[in-house]
């Protein structure tokens, strides 16, 4: 494999960090040219002097002096601004790996595609929001999955014809609440949604995992990446996380892709995408018993998935607001202002309203100045409803 130019977007956060760390292990196969991160500016100051890129983002002005401080002098070029991570992601290079988490990586994956570079995508958000809009955008095969859940996909379907699949199956741990009732979720905490069993995830991330809002992100986004349809693609709860995915053919075989819960391993394929690395991972020691379990999900007790698919079906705009509106949601629960079952009830009543009224514009009509003021709308109305039902 040819030495390959890469560019990583979020490198302070985990996808980010556990990329350059790969990296790092396989010097001899990639360099950095472009780093992009947020306000951790102390970590992106090392990030700098390891890895020496051309150019790197931060969010504001104030960490940009922060920056430049802690550098001192620095050949490295700072860009500075909300949408910097999208200027970034625009560099000449082979491979971006967007780890930004939520809507604000559509700009740099939107940025990514035309620049003609692989996209890396760990940034569900932007896929799932962008829709149809995205994937004009992209080629054919330049977006390579990240997920853990879609990379086995993708590795499962490998050579295999579209028209021999009957089902795509996606594996959820369950979260931290799997087997909880209804009303044993009313009253959990803040710390106790954190605390998730098997993946070392950001704050976001996991408390989407303990919704299954991220499950039902990841269905939108597999309905996207493999063109399969809703009706044929599932969700089995998988507690271990060690089956990550799986694929139904139409002659009754079942091909799953199976490695232990570490991020490293879909995270090095895709940026080095077709060809494997060594030594990621410590592979499942066969020698030794086990058991993995496969359940149901209770989707009364976990309704985020039927709201994702009922977003994913409707398109256009509607899974922009779903996501939007989940977002606020999720960082109300965090600022203890929302309970854990409010956030998807008021997300669906978000994207309930949506749909009713004048403001859902369907896909043949979408663009991107549309897409933008849906989500800014739907953030209003979000708020709107939270301080609702707090007062």
């Amino acid at each position: 494999m040819p030495k390959r130019r890469i560019t990583v977007l979020g490198s302070t956060g985990s996808i980010g960090t556990q990329g350059l760390e790969v990296i790092a292990q396989h010097s001899d196969k990639f360099e950095i040219v472009g780093l992009s991160a947020g306000k951790n500016v102390a970590l992106l100051a090392e990030q700098i002097r390891k890895f020496n890129p051309q150019k790197v983002s931060v969010i504001d002005e104030k960490s940009a002096a922060v920056l430049k401080q802690n550098l001192g002098s620095t050949d490295t070029k700072i860009f500075v601004g909300e949408n910097a991570s999208a200027d970034i992601a625009g560099l000449s290079c082979d491979v971006v790996l967007n780890g930004i988490t939520g809507a604000a990586g559509l700009p740099a994956t939107i940025s990514a595609l035309k620049s003609g570079a692989k996209l890396a995508l760990a940034n569900k958000e932007s896929l799932v929001i962008g829709g149809k809009l995205v994937l004009d955008i992209a080629g054919e095969n330049q977006i390579i999955p990240v997920d853990s859940e879609h990379s086995a996909l993708a590795q499962c379907l490998r050579g295999e014809d579209k028209s021999q699949i009957k089902k795509l199956i996606l594996t959820a741990s369950g979260g931290p609440f799997r087997g909880k009732s209804k009303s044993e979720l009313e009253k959990v905490t803040l710390e106790e949604t954190l605390k998730h069993p098997t993946w070392a995830m950001g704050q976001v991330v996991t408390i989407n995992s303990a919704t299954l809002m991220n499950k039902g992100l990841e269905v939108i986004e597999a309905h996207l990446l493999f063109g399969i349809d809703f009706q044929n693609i599932e969700v089995v709860v998988h507690p271990q996380s060690i089956v990550h995915s799986l694929v139904e053919f139409v002659d009754g075989s079942t091909m799953a892709q199976a490695s232990p819960p570490n991020m490293k391993v879909p995270i090095a394929l895709a940026l080095s995408w077709p060809d494997r690395l060594q030594e990621i991972s410590p592979a499942i020691d066969w020698t030794k018993s086990a058991s993995w379990d496969f359940e149901t999900v209770d989707e009364n007790i976990f309704p985020a998935l039927n709201v994702a698919r009922k977003a994913g079906l409707a398109a256009g705009t509607a899974p922009a607001v779903m996501n939007a509106a989940n977002e606020i949601c999720v960082q109300a629960f965090i600022e203890r202002k929302l309970s854990f079952l409010s956030i998807v009830e008021i997300v669906n009543k978000v994207l309930e309203n949506h749909l009713s009224s004048s403001e859902f514009i369907a896909n043949m009509e979408l663009n991107l100045d549309k897409l933008f003021a849906s989500d800014k709308k739907a953030r209003f109305d979000t708020q709107q409803l939270i301080s609702e039902a707090t007062s």
